[in-house]
């Protein structure tokens, strides 16, 4: 069995989504600190003056968990991302397939960052046909605080022998650590595909929703066609 893990992120770009598909069970690191001005409130999409960032207001102490971050409901945050959607992304092919979805979502008012973050994850997973398992870490028994017995301990919590690890993890991972658990370790090898978009030349390591958008069904096979 292979598990994979990260940070739950907000509209994810591609390589995410491959590491997901490639895994049979994702868990989502809610317990890991929080990062200001990462990926796991904001990400990009495309506009016809460039990339822009959608951002989901938050509210934290440090060095709170990604669970305990709170988002800042005093702005109309969920407007303005629905309204740049539909802005940037009405012509696209596949918009209305989509749109129901966000639109809903956007209208709701969620309280904590997880929460919004698992419930677009889960609706992306599933549009794009993926069938790995999630799961919450702040919903598994606890594991060690370090980073490498944390995923050894992940990987031992649902019986997996194998660890599918980001690029950077060979910058921090003990891999004879996860040998000693009988626990192979594979690194992630992606490469950006290219697919049409609107609004003249492409522009990488967007919102899988830019993709989603403009190739519907197609989604899954270009993300795959990125392995290497």
């Amino acid at each position: 069995m292979v598990l994979a893990a990260h940070q739950p992120h907000y509209l994810p770009w591609l390589g995410y989504f491959d590491k997901m598909d490639r895994a049979e069970v994702f868990v989502l690191l809610d317990t890991v600190q929080y990062e200001k001005n990462g990926w796991q409130n904001r990400n990009k999409i495309k506009t016809s003056n460039g990339w822009q960032w959608l951002t989901v207001p938050v509210t934290y102490r440090f060095p709170a968990k990604i669970y305990e971050v709170r988002i800042d409901n005093k702005g109309r945050w969920g407007k303005r991302h629905w309204q740049a959607l539909v802005t940037n992304y009405s012509r696209a092919p596949y918009f209305d397939t989509y749109a129901r979805f966000f639109e809903q979502t956007y209208r709701d008012t969620w309280d904590m960052l997880v929460e919004v973050n698992l419930h677009i994850l889960r609706f992306l997973k599933d549009a794009l046909g993926i069938r790995t398992e999630l799961k919450l870490a702040s919903e598994m028994e606890p594991t060690r605080e370090d980073p490498n017995g944390r995923l050894i301990d992940l990987c031992l919590r649902v019986g997996a022998d194998t660890y599918l690890a980001g690029a950077g993890g060979k910058d921090y991972m003990d891999l004879e650590a996860f040998g000693r658990e009988g626990i192979r370790v594979v690194f992630q090898e992606y490469e950006h595909p290219v697919y049409p978009q609107l609004y003249g030349d492409f522009v990488p390591n967007l919102s899988v929703v830019d993709l989603l958008f403009n190739c519907g069904p197609e989604s899954l096979s270009i993300i795959r066609s990125g392995r290497r």
